[in-house]
């Protein structure tokens, strides 16, 4: 297995070949059967995690993978750093390279783990931006193949908001083979571009990306169903304007009996039980979303693994 994937930092899934996917949830696999095998693989070494948005999976699941492999985590919340304001994101990207061997940033502007990408001497991860979430795609493919064994010919729905998650989703399957349908509101698809990027990578996969305002269309027959909250955090504002709208777009047991007889059942979490999902749909045989969860835990330690060079 290659040691290494053709990317110096994780900001977006477009950082990865259809190849470097399969080389990091190969990796995500392995480290999941036997994480006895890593644990000295960051003696000595630190990650540096930086955050704007609060988080339990995201810090956690670093946190503890660093600790795990042997090596140290730093947690920098908005105290610590002040990105843009107290110091420019260059010269944060450039000082921590001079102390750290990764970076992790959870952050709402998507420049700024882009900068932080530019400026940096070591590897940045991307744990989540207002415009992807590409750690928790790697979680959830991993789930997917775990489930159903396989990711190319599956047809993967999204239903909700056109956010920072689907953008990662659309990608991901495109780069996989999986055939993805955006299941929106109107007026709250994803963006086009990420649409026009996801369908072009998808020519190469055969994975057929679309996007339509009819749930019933959209879930019917499909192999995975994944939803989130229907307001992402900072758009707390518009949470009640949302829940009217998005009402008719809830993940409830009428949804699931459309879709195929194992269908996967998603949520990056937090849910919000009786808005964008039902309680009880969350606990049926189809559902993996802490599976899913867990999964951050393997996939995040194969993604640096992977990106140190060190698997």
């Amino acid at each position: 297995m290659p040691s290494q994937i053709a990317t110096k930092s994780f900001v977006s899934m477009k950082d990865l070949s259809p190849d470097a996917l399969k080389t990091a949830l190969a990796t995500a696999a392995a480290v999941k059967r036997d994480p006895g095998k890593y644990k000295s693989a960051f003696a000595g070494k630190t990650l540096a995690m930086i955050f704007q948005k609060p988080s339990l999976r995201t810090r956690v699941s670093f946190e503890a993978g660093m600790t795990q492999m042997g090596g140290h985590a730093i947690y920098l919340g908005p105290t610590d750093i002040s990105i843009g304001k107290r110091e420019t994101t260059e010269d944060i990207a450039l000082v921590l390279s001079r102390y750290v061997n990764i970076i992790m940033a959870r952050v709402f502007g998507h420049d700024i783990v882009e900068d932080l990408a530019k400026y940096a001497t070591v590897p940045v991860i991307n744990g989540l931006s207002d415009f992807e979430h590409p750690c928790q795609v790697l979680a959830d493919l991993q789930t997917i193949v775990e489930r159903r064994g396989k990711l190319a010919g599956l047809t993967f729905a999204y239903v909700g908001d056109g956010n920072n998650m689907t953008h990662s989703l659309m990608l991901g399957g495109a780069l996989s083979g999986m055939n993805v349908v955006s299941v929106n509101p109107p007026g709250y698809e994803p963006a086009k571009e990420v649409v026009a990027d996801a369908q072009r990578l998808g020519q190469a996969t055969g994975a057929k990306i679309s996007v339509t305002h009819d749930l019933a269309q959209g879930v019917k027959g499909v192999d995975v169903i994944y939803t989130d909250v229907w307001a992402s955090m900072g758009m707390e504002h518009d949470a009640e304007n949302r829940k009217a709208k998005f009402a008719p777009y809830q993940v409830n047991e009428q949804a699931l009996a459309l879709a195929h007889r194992d269908c996967v059942v998603l949520h990056c979490l937090p849910a919000h039980y009786g808005e964008e999902i039902t309680y009880g749909v969350t606990r049926t045989p189809n559902s993996a979303i802490f599976d899913q969860a867990e999964n951050r835990l393997h996939a995040q330690k194969a993604l640096m693994l992977l990106l140190a060079g060190l698997a």
